[in-house]
C-alpha cells in the first residue's frame, strides 16, 4: 500500500503542474468571449432601440469600455482576489450564483454515475466472461444505443413513458414538486439536506425527481465504462496469474472478483473520472429538459444573453473540477496499485 507521504507529495505534485493549464483556460475563455459576435451591453440596455448614452454606461459599468489587454489583467487580478464578478442576468456576484447551482448539478452527476457504474461493470463483467456469446452482442448492442440516442431524446422518452403514459414519476420540473417544502440550506445536496433533518417523505419526494434526470444520463455514459469493463476483463483473465489461479482449484468467484475485477479496474476508474468530468459540462440538455437548476443551463443563459462573467465563471470551475477528479484518480490508482506510487 502507498504511503501516505507518497500519496501527498504526488497528488501536490499533480496540483502545481495544473496550475498554467488553468491559467490558459482562463486567458482563452476570456479571449474567446470578446471575440463572439453579439455586444452585452446593447442586450442588457433594453434592445438594440436603446440609446448611445445608455449602451456606453453599460459598457463602462461592465468594464468593456477598457482596451482588451488591460480588461485581461483586472480579471485576472480578479480571480486571484477570489472575485469572478457580477451576473447581469441575476444580478448576484457569479460566486454566488455558482455556489448556489454547483450542489443541483453534483448531486444529479454523481447519482447518475453510481448508476451508471452499477449497471456498467457487471454487464461488462457478463459480456467479458462469455465473449461472442449472445449475452456479449445484447451488451454491445445496448452500448451502441445509448451512445447513438441523445441525451434530450431519451429524456423526453422517459418523461413520455414513465410520467404520461404509467403516471409513476413525478412532474419533471425541477429538483423538487413546486409544492413541497424545502429543506434548510445545509449543505445544498436536497437528499443529505433531507437526511440531516430526518424528514422522510422529503427525501423521498427528492429522490423521485431526481431518477429520471439521473437514469437519462447514465444511459448516455453506460456505453464507455461498459466496453473499458468488457475489454479490461478480457485482458486479466487471459492472463498466467489467472490460468494459476484457476488450475490450483481457486472458486470462480474467488477468481473472478478478488483477482480478474482488481486488476482490471483500473482502466476504468480512468474513464468514470473523464467521464464525470465530461458529464458536469455537458449535462445542459438534462438540465434543460427536466428544468433542473444547475451550472450547466446556468451557462448556456448567461452564453445566450452574451453575460461575460458566468461563462468565464463556468468555465474555470469545470475546468478546477477536472483537475481535482484526476488528482482523486490519481490517488485511488496509488490506493488500488502500489506499483503506480513507486517513483
Amino acid at each position: 500500500m502507498a504511503s501516505a507521504s507518497g500519496i501527498a507529495r504526488r497528488t501536490g505534485r499533480r496540483f502545481l503542474s495544473s496550475l498554467p493549464a488553468l491559467l490558459g483556460v482562463l486567458v482563452f475563455t476570456f479571449l474567446l468571449m470578446r471575440v463572439l459576435p453579439g455586444d452585452p451591453a446593447v442586450f442588457f440596455a433594453s434592445g438594440p432601440n436603446a440609446g448611445k448614452a445608455e449602451i456606453e454606461e453599460i459598457r463602462r459599468q461592465m468594464g468593456l469600455d477598457k482596451p482588451v489587454p488591460e480588461q485581461l489583467v483586472r480579471y485576472l487580478g480578479d480571480v486571484a482576489r477570489g472575485q469572478l464578478g457580477r451576473s447581469m442576468t441575476t444580478g448576484q456576484p457569479v460566486l454566488t450564483d455558482l455556489r448556489q447551482r454547483l450542489p443541483a448539478s453534483l448531486e444529479l452527476t454523481v447519482t447518475a454515475l453510481v448508476i451508471a457504474l452499477v449497471l456498467a461493470i457487471p454487464l461488462g463483467i457478463a459480456a467479458a466472461l462469455r465473449p461472442g456469446s449472445v449475452v456479449d452482442h445484447a451488451v454491445r448492442f445496448l452500448c451502441a444505443l445509448g451512445v447513438c440516442v441523445p441525451t434530450f431524446v431519451s429524456g423526453l422518452l422517459l418523461i413520455y413513458v414513465f410520467y404520461y403514459l404509467l403516471g409513476v414519476a413525478p412532474d419533471p420540473t425541477g429538483r423538487i414538486d413546486v409544492f413541497a417544502a424545502s429543506p434548510p440550506d445545509i449543505t445544498g445536496f436536497l437528499l443529505i439536506d433531507f437526511l440531516l433533518v430526518g424528514d422522510g417523505e422529503g427525501w423521498r419526494a427528492a429522490a423521485g425527481q431526481l431518477v429520471l434526470p439521473a437514469l437519462t444520463m447514465a444511459l448516455f455514459v453506460l456505453a464507455p465504462l461498459a466496453r473499458i469493463t468488457r475489454a479490461a476483463m478480457l485482458s486479466v483473465l487471459g492472463s498466467d496469474f489467472i490460468r494459476t489461479a484457476r488450475s490450483l482449484g481457486l472458486p470462480r468467484r474467488r477468481v473472478i472478483v478478488t483477482y480478474a475485477l482488481r486488476n482490471a479496474i483500473l482502466p476504468v476508474l480512468t474513464i468514470a473520472g473523464i467521464v464525470f468530468s465530461t458529464m458536469l459540462g455537458a449535462n445542459v440538455l438534462v438540465e434543460k429538459v427536466f428544468s433542473w437548476p444547475g451550472v450547466a443551463s446556468y451557462a448556456l443563459d448567461a452564453l445566450l444573453a452574451s453575460d461575460y462573467a458566468p461563462v468565464q465563471g463556468f468555465v474555470l470551475l469545470m475546468a478546477s473540477l477536472f483537475v481535482v477528479v484526476n488528482l482523486t484518480v490519481d490517488v485511488l490508482y496509488g490506493l488500488a496499485d502500489p506499483r503506480v506510487s513507486i517513483e
